[in-house]
């Protein structure tokens, strides 16, 4: 039976990002919260997206310059490398020499190729999963990988191939991999929790375009209605459906389109810092995960409701209520990062 490199530890995660970055960490015995990583990270964010020929995309996941993995790096003093590759060839190769050196790899991959994903006989594709590769057996030309479930997964080295090199939009992975330098780790400091708060709120509130941060909300609930005249119904479902994963612990977002995990940030940074009114915020945003949550429970029976069209206006109350909640939410974390930053 395929094992992993010695000292590899599997892990349940939540998002694909930080509980792969929580899996390579805690390898190099630097152990640091999912949660926390994905503060550091700035990873709370909003966006509605809908691309020309694509179907409309709602998510949580903020995508800062630099990235999320870039500034989980930055401030605990990790040295991450991003590579890409239009060369499948190369890629499994550079892949192939890491883990031989025993040196577990995270890649980003289309899930829609990895065999042990279960989307119930649909096809479905999102290239911007990211998993650690941990082992390799060159007889059985497999590769095992961790994902968010404890099990490890063995996958061939053509699905992976497949996987890696995958051209779906609108996150075509492009043999993507990271290296990591730990030498200068250590955790973060007060006023880097504080910094990485901040940018969050700032975005949230004061967003660059109108579809991002609590702007976007509000435009969501406007557009939506309007996605019975510009999709079809296969479409429309289709959509229904995506909005459900990327709200819900299936898409990887730890439940309520990432707030559970913001709100479990919150808690940890208050301790931390000592600073009791972060955890108020915490509260705050845990119950504005339950909002989102419904919304996505609502997106799921909507998308196998006889007729959806029917239905859509009722999705506009509740993104204007957690519009609100958001700004409300959000202007008093940024007061309390004020006045203790």
């Amino acid at each position: 039976m395929l094992a992993p490199l010695a000292t590899f530890e599997s892990l349940e995660t939540h998002h694909c990002v930080t509980g792969s970055m929580r899996h390579i960490y805690t390898f190099y015995d630097h152990p640091i919260s999912e949660e926390m990583l994905f503060g550091l990270g700035e990873g709370t964010g909003y966006i509605y997206w809908h691309q020309k020929g694509q179907i409309p995309f709602l998510g949580g996941r903020a995508s800062p310059e630099p990235s999320v993995e870039e500034l989980v790096g930055q401030r605990t003093g990790v040295q991450l490398t991003p590579h890409t590759t239009s060369s499948a060839r190369k890629a499994e190769a550079v892949l192939l020499e890491l883990l031989e050196s025993g040196t577990p790899v995270m890649l980003q991959v289309d899930m829609g190729f990895l065999p042990y994903m279960d989307f119930g006989g649909e096809e479905y594709h999102f290239g911007g999963h990211v998993i650690v590769a941990c082992s390799y057996d060159a007889d059985a030309a497999t590769v095992l990988v961790a994902d968010r479930d404890r099990e490890l997964h063995p996958v061939p080295l053509e699905a992976l191939a497949q996987s890696r090199g995958s051209k779906h939009k609108p996150f075509p992975p492009k043999h993507k991999w990271y290296t990591f330098d730990f030498t200068g780790k250590r955790h973060p400091t007060i006023p880097e929790i504080y910094t990485a708060i901040a940018n969050q709120a700032q975005l949230m509130l004061n967003p660059p375009i109108s579809n991002i941060g609590i702007s976007g909300i509000r435009k969501t609930a406007q557009l939506l209605p309007k996605w019975r005249d510009v999709l079809s119904e296969v479409d429309l479902r289709t959509t229904l459906f995506n909005a459900y994963i990327f709200i819900s612990p299936v898409g990887g977002t730890g439940g309520g389109t990432f707030r559970y995990m913001f709100s479990r940030f919150l808690d940890e940074a208050a301790e931390r810092i000592g600073n009791d009114k972060l955890h108020q915020a915490a509260r705050d945003f845990q119950d504005i995960g339950d909002r989102w949550a419904a919304l996505g429970e609502w997106c799921q029976e909507m998308s196998a409701a006889p007729s959806p069209c029917a239905y859509l206006d009722e999705a506009v109350e509740p993104l204007q209520e957690i519009a609100t909640l958001e700004e409300s939410a959000w202007k008093r974390l940024a007061t309390v990062v004020d006045q203790g930053g």
